[in-house]
């Protein structure tokens, strides 16, 4: 088995997620960027889910999509992340989502997420590190290596 360069999430596009002009509602490129990192966390590092349920929480930060084509009901994807960043306390992934058409494949839309890991009650979360298991299972899907030296998380605007 070969090991891409990246974790594929597959999904075929239904109705619902469609306009009254036929084409993927703009935020269902987000939804599925969330759901492919819940997807990798489950596949890869299921321990930090178990974190997440005691008070890890997983800040998004930052979420972006360019759409380049439109795409339709019953399309075929390859949401495709990779890790472009990790420092201390965040981590910033990319996304290629990818019409599949038998053996012709075309990008539709790029994103990008920007994640930082807190700790603590919800009145009192502060930085926390990466969990390590979270970065073992990112190492084979890092387009750069890790940022040698910590950065500081300033202020956090929103999470989810």
């Amino acid at each position: 088995m070969t090991l891409r360069p990246y974790y594929e999430y597959r999904h075929l596009v239904g109705f619902e997620e469609t306009n009254l002009v036929g084409n993927v509602y703009y935020v269902n490129y987000l939804r599925w960027q969330g759901r492919c990192r819940e997807m990798f966390l489950l596949e890869h590092a299921p321990d930090v889910i178990d974190e997440i349920r005691d008070d890890l929480k997983l800040f998004t930060l930052r979420c972006e999509c360019e759409f380049l084509a439109e795409i339709t009901a019953f399309d075929e994807l390859s949401i495709r992340m990779r890790l472009v960043d990790l420092t201390q306390t965040q981590l910033e992934f990319a996304f290629d989502y990818v019409r599949l058409r038998g053996e012709l494949e075309d990008v539709v839309a790029r994103g990008r997420q920007r994640v930082a890991c807190m700790r603590g009650p919800n009145a009192d979360t502060r930085p926390a590190k990466v969990p390590a298991t979270l970065r073992k299972a990112l190492e084979p899907y890092a387009t750069v290596a890790p940022a040698t030296q910590p950065r500081v998380l300033a202020h956090i605007v929103n999470g989810d």
